[in-house]
């Protein structure tokens, strides 16, 4: 009778307790993601958990702080999948991800560092935003390799007889795709939205954060506003930015026997260097230079 009874008392328990964990999710109000893109893999993943720790958390965010991680989210191409909330939150699962990771890894070990959990926790905590640091660098390289071949394609339009933003779409439409060509299309978007075209084109270098498109978008506006021919302007920062893409690409060919260096100096010599003493030190001995007692106390 008494075990039946504890039965029913820790079945009632946990039922209630599921019943109130599905009350506090049940509150978290949807969020509208019309317009909005996928989030990354590792949100999506978590993504109820996000939510409820939003609801709870995100009004207690400080503005500056939004404000500068919606900058970062900008410059990285993810501002449409993720909020500032939702990236904060996203950091503090991953500090618990990567606590719990090293709590089994110290626990295999049988060991209690609290060292090592101390460094996951921080470590978790900044690898979104290493993660976004590194999906703004690869963005940026695929945007300054594939931006003198759109500027050609908006050269060819414009000298052709088309407006620039009728040129923006035949390079959007006949380009390769990738960041650039998604901010292309996203710059279309606030034009047909009511945007001003000078008022987009600022968005555009702003999210993208890069001194060559600054220009590019600078010269744009001013060549407009004076009503000076597009064309040759065009034509000229194609030509600039294919220059210092030559450039950059000799820069990275001499920085690399540098960069070889390093591996030379503590993988490939050492070796090398083992290898030939061995050859010696055996001929050597074999020769009768030396003897073999003197080998041992000079390896000893």
């Amino acid at each position: 009778m008494i075990e039946i009874a504890l039965a029913l008392f820790f079945g009632g328990a946990l039922m209630a307790g599921a019943y109130a964990v599905y009350q506090i999710f049940a509150e978290v109000p949807d969020e509208d993601r019309t317009y909005l893109d996928r989030p990354p893999v590792g949100f999506r993943l978590a993504w109820p958990l996000v939510q409820l720790l939003v609801y709870y958390l995100g009004p207690h965010l400080s503005m500056k702080y939004r404000l500068k991680t919606q900058a970062r989210l900008k410059r990285a191409g993810v501002d449409f999948s993720v909020s500032p909330e939702q990236f904060f939150v996203g950091k503090l699962l991953s500090a618990g991800l990567f606590a719990f990771l090293m709590w089994i890894v110290l626990n295999a070990l049988g060991s209690d560092s609290l060292f090592w959990m101390l460094a996951s926790v921080i470590g978790g905590f900044y690898y979104p935003d290493l993660w976004a640091k590194e999906l703004t660098e690869q963005r940026q390289k695929l945007i300054l390799r594939h931006l003198p071949f759109y500027l050609d394609l908006i050269t060819l339009c414009v000298e052709a007889g088309t407006n620039l933003t009728g040129a923006f779409t035949q390079a959007m439409q006949k380009g390769p795709g990738g960041p650039l060509k998604a901010e292309i299309n996203r710059l279309l978007r606030d034009i047909r939205s009511g945007r001003a075209r000078a008022e987009a084109l600022r968005g555009m270098a702003e999210r993208i954060d890069m001194p060559a498109m600054t220009t590019i978008v600078s010269t744009l506006v001013q060549a407009e506003a004076m009503g000076t021919s597009l064309g040759p302007i065009l034509r000229a920062q194609a030509d600039q930015r294919r220059t210092e893409r030559f450039l950059r690409a000799e820069k990275l060919a001499m920085e690399a026997p540098v960069k070889l260096l390093a591996p030379l100096m503590m993988f490939i010599f050492p070796n090398t260097f083992l290898i030939l003493g061995f050859v010696l030190i055996a001929k050597a001995v074999q020769e009768g230079v030396i003897a073999w007692p003197w080998l041992v106390y000079l390896l000893r």
